[in-house]
């Protein structure tokens, strides 16, 4: 991890609400931005923050998620979605989420990610695989 991955820094990232991140089950009147979907686009724009200040080799992966989903947007609205690091001990990056479309508050909460070696966890993830295979 560089040393700029510190508390304060943010991103934000406008969405659109397209079809495919819409609920379907209460019918084509009633699409709205699926729950699923924002906390997905939540991770996604939290990985793209970390990713500018983590070295060659480095992603990130999610390990807690606490989302209070306040408002209905409408298919073919936009959402912004802001991350901001509150805190950072070792790996374990603690971030503020926040979104909103152009009428509501939308969503707050918070989110946790560790920072992890690629190729290490890939080792980690074969042998586990592999213990798995033989286990059933």
């Amino acid at each position: 991890m560089k040393q700029t991955l510190q508390p304060g820094i943010s991103r934000t990232a406008r969405i659109d609400i397209d079809r495919d991140r819409t609920i379907d089950f209460m019918g084509d009147e009633c699409r709205v931005y699926s729950t699923p979907d924002l906390v997905r686009d939540i991770e996604m724009t939290a990985r793209d923050l970390l990713l500018e200040h983590s070295d060659p080799g480095e992603d990130s992966v999610g390990t807690r998620v606490a989302i209070d989903h306040l408002a209905a947007t409408l298919l073919g609205m936009w959402v912004e979605i802001e991350v901001t690091v509150t805190g950072v001990k070792g790996r374990m990056v603690e971030l503020e989420v926040g979104a909103r479309d152009a009428l509501d508050q939308v969503a707050r909460g918070s989110h946790n990610r560790f920072v992890v070696d690629v190729t290490t966890t890939a080792g980690r993830l074969r042998a586990k695989a592999e213990k798995a295979a033989g286990a059933e």
